[in-house]
């Protein structure tokens, strides 16, 4: 090969390997952008969850009444001269046998 195609050749093969080859490639980059994307809009949501529960935590803390609710709904708790009732389900009929055994036991 002559030296005109040499350098030019490596050039070019440089160039391509900064672009599409290495750790950081053209592919890398979008890739790692989208990831921040994603863990940035995750990190938002976050906040937003964070915030919320904060303000609950406060209205708990400062409402009576909303602190009685919780102990009643989560906890079960009455006051003082009222009675609890609780309501248990009825357990399901046994599923009766198969009428095969039983004529096995009689005949």
């Amino acid at each position: 090969m002559t030296r005109r195609l040499v350098f030019p050749l490596l050039l070019g093969l440089a160039a391509y390997y900064a672009l599409f080859g290495g750790e950081y490639s053209v592919f890398e980059v979008r890739h790692a952008r989208a990831e921040r994307t994603q863990a940035e809009a995750q990190l938002a949501e976050l906040r937003q969850e964070i915030e919320a529960l904060r303000a609950r935590a406060d209205s708990l803390e400062s409402d009576p009444a909303a602190m009685e609710r919780i102990a009643r709904e989560k906890f079960g708790m009455i006051r003082e001269g009222e009675i609890l009732y609780r309501l248990v389900p009825e357990p399901a009929e046994a599923a009766p046998e198969s009428t095969e055994a039983e004529a096995d036991e009689t005949g």
